[in-house]
């Protein structure tokens, strides 16, 4: 069957009661956790994984990727009313944003976001497809190949996450210590027990999940939630003919700056958009208005950004490597229906990876009628007393717990991962590279050991293998890179205010 034929089938999927509402359902979702600063998409994905369990694979899966990618379309409203970005990857639209809205032309601002948005989502799909296909060729990928894999995605994330490398790699040793907590899969004995039962079966990942991504985030932004200042008005919604022709140029360049981002693992959203931003100032013959409220500077960084958030998910589609703390979130759901991701899913379960490509492209024409027509309903939930919304959202981060297994045990790991996920916020070690290990640890251990219960011990099978060798070398250039780059910077700051003193 052909990749058009394919998408077709997935569309007709889509096109069921079930489907369509969850898809909607998924959309408020992410406008939700877009509009509350500092609750992102990993957090609400990790609270709502217990719905898996009473859907099927689709249907969980479909509103999952759409809180993902709808959070992105609400960080924007924040960031233009309130000069507060509700996700990272807004930060640089505040920076004319906001100032559109000062001067009345919020409502503006609001629709060529949206506008951009959808245009770097069709791209960012466009390429999915394309993609998707180039899947088969993974097949061929055995033991020691997906284990350099791995090895390549890990090095990526600790490369790229956070401003320390050090920092990155203590989030990751955390995740694998987590990952291998239970029943040696191979030999059978337990490890990392303590001699507790409950944790024969390994740490609940969801519990763990919600703690390091949900608990915390609440207990990062619920002191500072409230002090926000007055919601700017909207004004006029439709921008103006100028407005059209200066956007046009800022969305043709981002939707593929968004996408080659998204391509990296841990390629973080706020570096895209302001590497979007910096391009739009760059080519600009008006520089002066950067930073006054020019309508590029919102084009460019809100189309990279939700292309970003598309292209994200095509290597946990296609190879089985989550690129971020929510693609991991989401291969955890996969795992849990009894799903791998990756090129087998294309060849064993193609209706499942297709209705979800389906189900982005209907997401994103619900965003663009969600986001521009009721933009003023919005505005409402902006209005509600952050703790009242925090308060409820943590109840039912208790309650999902405990239904996980019918177990307060799962509560405490709930609890015990919050707090040490608050402290990693705190001493800024980034989250991503342990949620990334979780997933990825127990299959790297697996495909080390398969490929050398393989070769007999022999190490040589890592080298021998263009593919697997390829993938190390290119891993080894991806931390060097990124080491001698950091170093070229600081030896270019170090000269720089030398010749200033």
């Amino acid at each position: 069957m052909s990749t058009l034929d394919q998408l077709l089938n997935g569309f007709v999927t889509v096109f069921t009661g079930e489907n369509l509402l969850l898809a909607l359902v998924g959309c408020v979702l992410g406008m939700l956790v877009g509009i509350l600063p500092g609750f992102g998409p990993a957090a609400a994905v990790a609270i709502l994984l217990p719905v898996t369990f009473t859907l099927g694979p689709i249907p969980a899966i479909i509103m999952l990727a759409a809180i993902l990618y709808g959070a992105s379309y609400g960080g924007t409203i924040t960031a233009v009313l309130l000069n507060v970005p509700g996700e990272t990857s807004s930060v640089a639209t505040t920076l004319d944003g906001y100032q559109m809205a000062k001067r009345g032309r919020a409502g503006a601002a609001l629709t060529i976001a949206a506008i951009g948005s959808f245009i770097g989502c069709i791209v960012g799909l466009a390429g999915f497809v394309v993609a998707a296909p180039l899947s088969r060729f993974a097949l061929e990928f055995g033991a020691a190949e997906f284990f350099a894999l791995t090895i390549l995605g890990l090095s990526l994330v600790i490369g790229l996450a956070g401003k320390s490398m050090i920092k990155a790699m203590i989030s990751a040793m955390i995740g694998l210590a987590v990952g291998l907590v239970g029943i040696d899969p191979l030999q059978g004995v337990p490890r990392f027990t303590f001699g507790q039962a409950p944790l024969l079966d390994g740490l609940n990942f969801i519990a763990v999940v919600m703690g390091i991504f949900g608990v915390s985030e609440l207990l990062s932004t619920v002191d500072h939630s409230s002090r926000f200042g007055r919601v700017m008005p909207v004004g006029r919604i439709w921008p103006t003919k100028q407005d059209f022709r200066r956007s046009v140029g800022p969305i043709l360049r981002g939707a593929p700056l968004g996408f080659f981002f998204g391509l990296l693992p841990g390629s973080p959203g706020a570096a895209t958009s302001f590497a979007s931003y910096a391009i739009e100032k760059a080519v600009s013959k008006r520089k002066s208005e950067f930073g006054k409220g020019a309508i590029e500077g919102v084009a460019g960084p809100e189309t990279a950004n939700n292309s970003l958030a598309i292209a994200g998910m095509i290597p946990l589609f296609t190879l089985g490597i989550p690129t971020s703390a929510t693609t991991a979130i989401l291969m955890g759901a996969f795992i849990i229906n009894g799903l791998l991701p990756g090129p087998l899913l294309f060849q064993d379960h193609p209706e499942v990876p297709w209705a979800i490509i389906a189900s982005m492209f209907i997401g994103n024409v619900i965003l663009l009628i969600l986001n521009i027509p009721l933009v003023r309903v919005w505005i409402l939930f902006l209005k509600t007393p952050f703790p009242v919304l925090y308060a409820i959202v943590f109840g039912f981060m208790i309650l999902g717990a405990y239904t996980l297994d019918n177990n307060v045990f799962n509560i405490g790991v709930l609890l015990a991962f919050g707090v040490l996920g608050y402290l990693l916020r705190k001493l800024d070690v980034p989250l991503a590279p342990m949620a990334l290990t979780i997933v990825l640890g127990p299959l790297m251990e697996s495909n080390l050991r398969r490929a050398l219960s393989i070769s007999r011990g022999d190490l040589s099978v890592f080298v021998t293998s263009p593919i697997a060798l390829s993938l190390i070398i290119a891993a080894v250039l991806a931390i060097g890179g990124t080491l001698a780059f950091r170093f070229w910077s600081r030896r270019r700051a170090s000269l720089a205010a030398s010749a200033a003193a």
